[in-house]
């Protein structure tokens, strides 16, 4: 009896066990199957695959995008706030807002082509201050345009000998005054500035105050044509000075002191000893 009761509790406590271990089982794998749900993988949006823009950017840049923040744009990228603000802007900051010019591009064209009164490379142009006309030269001749007429000009200068052969120097740079409409200065590969007053001749080429430094007219060597040859010149703003630039000197003239330069800014000296001079 004893026996068949202790067989009866086993039966009784091992059905119990697996009851519990039924309900127990049943309620994980509702609750996995939530999580398992919950945590599906979700499809991401694919991303632009240019490898010059961060991922982060991207995202930045879409969200930007989202409805109710898209604000319209001008073509070159500034916001229609800020266009809205030059509107309100005062005289003085609207002269600067105009150099931006929202919306506009600015390209260059071609108005007037002057046209064949060279044979050589044109190596200066220079603006007169009278508004009116303008010098090109090339390495022998200087000419004279109206601005108005592209077809003519007058020949100023002319370096160009009978015979090449007796050719010395050439024409490097010219440059007119800022002030007086009438004075044009050149400089040539030996070293010379001439300044010309227009008025009195129709052809300027012998009639000249020659800037020239005392220097130049000391001993010769191989290089010292090569050195002494004026790259370019330019007039200061006050129209007194003239700044000439060779290949080991910055030079500042005084245009009514024609022997000597009032100062000298030396260049490669590193070069000298090498060139002998």
């Amino acid at each position: 009896m004893k026996k068949f009761l202790t067989f009866n509790h086993i039966l009784t406590q091992y059905g119990k066990f697996l009851v519990t271990s039924f309900l127990i089982l049943a309620f994980y794998s509702c609750d996995f199957g939530e999580q398992v749900k919950d945590h599906k993988p979700k499809k991401v949006k694919e991303l632009n695959p240019n490898p010059f823009v961060h991922s982060e950017n991207v995202l930045l840049a879409e969200s930007s995008f989202v409805s109710g923040q898209d604000k319209p744009s001008v073509a070159n990228g500034y916001a229609l706030e800020w266009t809205e603000k030059i509107d309100n802007m005062s005289p003085s900051q609207d002269t600067h807002a105009k150099r931006a010019n929202i919306g506009e591009t600015v390209s260059a064209r071609c108005r007037k082509v002057y046209a064949h009164a060279h044979d050589y490379n044109i190596n200066s142009i220079s603006n007169n201050s009278d508004g009116e006309t303008f010098v090109s030269a090339d390495d022998l001749r200087i000419n004279l345009w109206n601005l108005e007429i592209s077809d003519q000009c007058f020949n100023i200068i002319d370096m160009k000998p009978s015979n090449m052969e007796d050719l010395t120097e050439v024409i490097t740079a010219a440059e007119f005054h800022p002030i007086h409409c009438n004075l044009l200065a050149y400089s040539s590969s030996r070293g010379f500035i001439r300044l010309v007053d227009l008025r009195q001749s129709a052809i300027c080429d012998h009639n000249a105050r020659i800037l020239q430094h005392g220097e130049s007219s000391g001993l010769k060597s191989f290089f010292t044509e090569i050195v002494s040859s004026i790259s370019d010149i330019k007039f200061a703003s006050d129209g007194r000075h003239l700044l000439s630039r060779d290949y080991m000197n910055l030079k500042l003239w005084d245009i009514r002191m024609e022997t000597s330069p009032v100062a000298i800014f030396k260049i490669h000296e590193h070069l000298r000893p090498k060139v002998r001079l």
